[in-house]
């Protein structure tokens, strides 16, 4: 008895043959061999060599079964496109489920950074006070502040970008679903 493995192997081995089939088929090489055989098919009757009759019989026969055949390619073929089409719908579906959740995560972040910003606030304003106090060291403080503010907003900044990124590829999954 045949195991699973040898029928699948067996059905890779003639997928790879209809493929190289179809593809022959649509190829230049073919139309010339097709061009040859039905140059050849009404000559023979011309020559002589066959019955006129007997060609068409054959000719139409060999034609027949060969669009049989053509008609089988052709829908393995679209099979084969739908089934790629429907992975890439999926992945199409997963990357948007991400991007969803990179978005609440950028979100968090951003009130995170919010919250630090007004705890920054209170702080200068707590420094500030003190630095009323304390004129000796009113340089040194206004130097942590100014550092301060520096990173909030560079992480603002980069947190737009991210945003933007974000937005962009929203658009692109959106554009390929449409297509």
């Amino acid at each position: 008895m045949k195991t699973q493995n040898e029928k699948k192997e067996k059905i890779e081995v003639l997928e790879k043959i209809a493929n190289g089939i179809t593809w022959w088929i649509g190829s230049i090489p073919s139309l010339i061999v097709h061009t040859l055989f039905f140059i050849t098919s009404f000559l023979l009757p011309a020559l002589k060599i066959v019955e006129f009759d007997k060609m068409l019989l054959i000719l139409t026969t060999v034609v027949s079964l060969e669009a049989i055949y053509l008609a089988i390619f052709i829908q393995m073929s679209v099979n084969k496109s739908h089934e790629k089409i429907g992975d890439i719908q999926e992945d199409i579906e997963d990357i948007q489920e991400d991007i969803e959740e990179i978005s609440e995560d950028i979100e968090e972040i951003s009130e995170d950074i919010e919250e630090i910003n007004e705890d920054i606030e209170d702080i200068q304003e707590d420094i500030e006070e003190i630095n009323e106090d304390e004129e000796d060291e009113d340089h040194n403080e206004r130097a942590k502040n100014v550092m301060l503010k520096s990173h909030v907003t560079s992480n603002k900044n980069e947190i737009k970008s991210l945003k933007d990124q974000i937005s962009e590829l929203q658009n692109m999954i959106d554009q390929l679903k449409k297509d």
